[in-house]
């Protein structure tokens, strides 16, 4: 599959990966050790790498005052103690809440005070040194100042990285504050001029509002959501298990940051899952008093807020019980009703959960589909991988979107695809396009900003030059004349047509060219063209004319005094004195008898003499004054001039989604056609009907790493064959990467994306449920093995790798084996298992003579007779293995002879002592080998049904119906029969 590598970290992800109980290293420190560990490449000399530890340990006050410099020096805290009085008053009035920090803008600086002073000063100046103290004794309150770039880098920490934490910014003096920003993970609007400046809207978060109804048969969820950047509200109601599955899956699906709950729920026992559910998720939770979650005035709240029609909204909000109620705490918390902007503009619907692939945290994590701070390049995850999108910002939303959201619709996957494959097989016009959206902004956030009048010129400029590069595109897909050209058309050509009509595009566009001075644009100056209005050209008109006055002033000045123009005499102008001569100190002597008598001196400094007349000065007064006239025309018809682009919204939205489509669509045909093994189109059939088949496939990620010279591998999952998959073979042998590229390749294959394979056959999944190694407890493992069976149907994938090892070697193996039977005779799911218990083989051979569906197959290793060295084959092959590698794998490892020696002998006397020898048919065993080969049938598979039927024969008698003499002579008989049975065979004889 891939051999194993040291991953190429940055610095700064190397020193966020410190354990919490390891201060992190300076910049320099870290980039020291970082390069001390890569120079030893491809394995770190451990005792370089312990020596740089110590080094870390050991000058952690040198580290810590490096990291200071980092960060600038911290402001000084100014405020005499009438001020601190005072702000200590105000501070102690505020009401507590632990998940908001709060910072205090002081113009040029921030502070923040009390918990939230050490919690900045742990997280991130890692030291409690820059703690000051404002007031003394009890009233004494801990505080730390913060400049502003500092303040920036905590903001985007907190609502971006974090996501546990809202943040609130104050402005005012001594006791009198005011909050005038309040911003969380999910509501992000106050703060996008920080968040967003100096890059692209990665992602568009969501706030979610639930409100669970518990009854005896199950748990009713209303939720609502809104997408607050995108204007876009939610409800849907369903039925929930006790694990909250349902709920996790729609997180997930809506990219949801936030989550409002009541309070009162808190007290219940049954909503601890719903919380721990929020947290896999890394939701943040609000908690609002349930007497705001009402729904009795949300339909003409909606109408309010929703274009169009009252009566679907009104129909829409009448099909629920509880969704309404959690809609309505939504709109009150997200404050929506109180900016007229959001009037008319949001657009709601009804969020199916059957609309799209489910996905869970786990499933999430397992096939790492988004980033990680950990992640040691970008192809490290599915979307780092994917998003080649070219435009700014809109594309990699929408990928967001679509990662979260796979297709369940074969007809739109199979649209999806023939774009995809149009793009790559027609390789001048995949270049042509993606050349051409480039050059396309971030349309849905300049519409937002332009909607929320913040907007200037610069924002309506770069729709109007996103809006002109609109025939470019047409016309490059105009050329293709390929297969899929109908569709072409049909889906982007005549949108595009209909979008840039006289009516539409081609007005906004005549509207910017008339009313902007697009000349001054290669300036880098946004004005409106003088012609635009007459009242503006005559105050053009009128500074033009000034200007040529004290032009002929300056000549004739010059020609006074005998000086040569621009270069002995200067015009100035400056926002103290307005227009002003100046001479140089060297050429004041000749000129001084003038200058005393016919001009005023304004100043004189080293870099010369500054002087007017009264005629200058009135001159100069009266540009001032059109020029000020002029700024304030300017301003009245930017603001109209943005009124009207505000218009033109629905337009913009429009061509924002087909635009981040198509590049979407792009990059899914960049990837394929440019990786150095191309990917192909996957064929899809219904959940009902057809098999998986993967041929050749590959990991994605794991193959686009430098390291790593990819071993393809098969996997075909046919009903009644290979429909349940079990797959040993020794650790680090491929097994986890294997079953992981099947999910990665299933959940492309439903986004719409060709796959790493060289031929593929979907049946499509409603869901994929992962449970793979690297949980951190046993009850967290079987959390997630209960959340697949209650979750899963047979129409799922199930991944699961090496379950039960958090246990005892007889209980782990005991629910592999129920958690196994269950899901090949009750959900009846495709499924990977990836185990380490061997035994688990023989379920292949339990039902002999009739299909089970369930498979064998490992991955193979080679060791060689003569040096006993182990070399993984990462080759997927059919059959179980037929030993264990661990002991040759701490052979591998370098163990101490010794060891490995007492363990061969441990695990040999075990094995004689274990169930599994008395399972073996010791005549037909070899000399070296105590396990039977899985692939005979065994005493177990025999064994076990027997014991089965047993078992249900038992328990369907009517005892209840009998006398005690007919229940005694019933289960004799069954007993004989079972002692005749057990006579051939040895695994039940050992309960006999």
């Amino acid at each position: 599959m891939f051999s194993e590598a040291n991953h190429s970290l940055s610095v700064c992800d190397y020193r966020q990966s410190f354990p919490p109980n390891i201060p992190k290293p300076s910049l320099q420190l870290a980039t020291l050790h970082f390069k001390l560990i890569n120079k030893s490449s491809p394995k770190p000399n451990p005792n370089l790498v312990l020596t740089v530890i110590i080094i870390i340990i050991i000058h952690q006050p040198i580290i810590m005052d490096a990291d200071l410099q980092d960060h600038n020096k911290l402001p000084d805290l100014k405020l005499d103690a009438k001020q601190a009085q005072g702000f200590l008053t105000f501070f102690k009035k505020l009401p507590n809440d632990s998940k908001a920090v709060r910072f205090f803008d002081r113009r040029d600086y921030y502070t923040a005070h009390g918990e939230n002073a050490s919690f900045i000063a742990n997280t991130y100046y890692h030291t409690t040194t820059v703690l000051k103290q404002i007031g003394n004794g009890l009233d004494a309150l801990s505080s730390v100042s913060v400049s502003k770039n500092m303040f920036e880098t905590i903001v985007r920490d907190l609502l971006l990285e974090r996501t546990d934490h809202g943040l609130e910014l104050y402005e005012g003096s001594g006791a009198n504050w005011r909050l005038i920003k309040r911003g969380t993970p999910g509501n992000l609007n106050s703060f996008e001029d920080i968040l967003f400046a100096k890059n692209d809207m990665q992602d568009s978060p969501v706030i979610v509002a639930i409100f669970p109804n518990f009854r005896e048969t199950g748990c009713t969820i209303g939720l609502g959501y809104v997408d607050l950047a995108k204007r876009v509200l939610g409800i849907t109601e369903f039925l929930d298990d006790n694990h909250f599955t349902n709920v996790e899956s729609a997180l997930v699906s809506l990219g949801c940051k936030e989550c409002v709950l009541p309070t009162e729920i808190t007290k219940s026992s049954e909503c601890k899952p719903l919380y721990d559910v929020m947290s896999k998720c890394g939701v943040m939770v609000t908690e609002r008093k349930k007497a705001e979650f009402k729904g009795r005035d949300l339909t003409q709240d909606l109408g309010r807020l929703i274009k169009g029609s009252n009566e679907p909204v009104r129909d829409l909000v009448s099909a629920f019980e509880f969704a309404p109620m959690a809609l309505g705490a939504l709109l009150s918390y997200a404050e929506l009703l109180s900016d007229e902007n959001n009037y008319g503009n949001y657009t709601i619907s009804w969020y199916n959960l059957n609309s799209y692939m489910r996905l869970d945290s786990a499933a999430m994590r397992a096939l790492n589909v988004m980033e990680s701070k950990t992640d040691a390049n970008k192809n490290f995850s599915l979307f780092g991988l994917m998003n080649r999108t070219c435009t700014a910002g809109m594309g990699r939303r929408l990928l967001h979107m679509w990662l979260k959201q796979p297709l369940l619709d074969i007809t739109e996957i199979n649209s999806r695809l023939d774009l995809v494959q149009a793009f790559v097989e027609d390789t001048v016009l995949r270049q042509d396009l993606r050349q051409h959206l480039k050059r396309i902004c971030d349309i849905e956030r300049m519409m937002r900003i332009i909607q929320k009048q913040r907007a200037g010129l610069v924002h309506v400029v770069k729709l109007y030059q996103s809006s002109i590069r609109l025939p470019y595109i047409k016309s490059a897909m105009e050329q293709y004349d390929g297969q899929f050209a109908s569709l072409i058309k049909e889906r982007y050509m005549e949108r595009i047509n209909y979008l840039t009509n006289d009516d539409h595009l081609n007005k906004f566009i005549g509207l910017v060219e008339v009313s902007v001075d697009l000349d001054q644009l290669e300036n880098g100056e946004y004005m409106i063209s003088p012609g635009y209005d007459s009242q503006l050209s005559d105050l053009k008109n009128e500074q033009e004319s000034l200007e040529q006055q004290i032009q002929n002033l300056h000549q004739k000045t010059a020609f006074d005094l005998d000086l040569a123009v621009d270069k002995t005499l200067k015009m100035d102008k400056g926002t103290q004195f307005g227009h002003v001569f100046r001479i140089t100190k060297k050429e004041e002597p000749k000129v001084r008898k003038k200058l005393n008598a016919q001009f005023i001196i304004l100043e004189t400094r080293k870099d010369g003499v500054k002087f007017t007349n009264t005629k200058l000065k009135n001159l100069g007064d009266q540009y001032q004054k059109i020029v000020e006239e002029y700024k304030s025309c300017q301003k009245e018809l930017v603001a109209r001039v943005v009124t009207t682009a505000a218009t033109f919204s629905e337009v913009f939205e429009d061509l924002a989604k087909l635009l981040s489509e198509m590049d979407v669509l792009l990059s899914f045909a960049d990837l394929a056609a440019s990786s150095p093994t191309p990917y192909t189109r996957p064929d899809i059939t219904p959940s009902d009907t057809g098999d998986i088949i993967l041929e050749g496939s590959r990991h994605p990620c794991v193959e686009a790493q430098d390291w790593v010279n990819f071993i393809p591998n098969d996997c075909k999952l046919v009903r009644g064959k290979s429909w349940f998959q079990i797959i040993t073979g020794p650790n680090m042998g491929g097994k986890s990467t294997f079953i992981r590229q099947i999910g990665v390749n299933i959940l492309m294959a439903q986004v719409g994306s060709f796959v790493p394979c060289d031929k593929a056959t979907i049946s499509i999944r409603d869901c994929i449920f992962a449970r793979l190694r690297g949980v951190s407890t046993f009850m967290q493992e079987m959390l997630e093995t209960a959340s697949i069976l209650k979750g899963a149907t047979d129409k799922s994938l199930i991944i699961i790798d090496e379950l039960g090892r958090g246990t005892s070697t007889y209980d782990g193996f005991g629910l592999a084996w129920a958690i196994c039977e269950h899901l090949v005779e009750v959900i009846k799911a495709p499924t990977l298992f990836a185990t380490h218990f061997h035994e688990l083989t023989a379920l292949a051979h339990e039902n002999s003579g009739q299909p089970s569906g369930i498979a064998n197959y490992h991955v193979s290793a080679h060791i060689d007779s003569s040096s006993r060295k182990l070399t993984m084959l990462y080759k997927v092959e059919p059959g179980a293995c037929d030993q264990s590698f661990g002991i040759h794998v701490a052979e591998f490892a370098n163990f101490p002879a010794s060891v490995v020696s007492l363990a061969r002998e441990k695990a040999a006397e075990l094995e004689d002592f274990s169930p599994v020898s008395i399972v073996s048919n010791e005549a037909e065993q070899g000399a070296g080998c105590k396990r039977k080969k899985p692939s005979e049938p065994d005493d177990m598979a025999v064994g076990a049904p027997r014991a089965r039927q047993f078992l249900k024969e038992f328990s369907e008698l009517p005892l209840d119906k009998m006398d005690l003499k007919q229940a005694l002579q019933e289960v004799k008989r069954l007993k004989k029969e079972l002692q005749d049975d057990a006579s051939k065979c040895k695994w039940l004889q050992q309960f006999l």
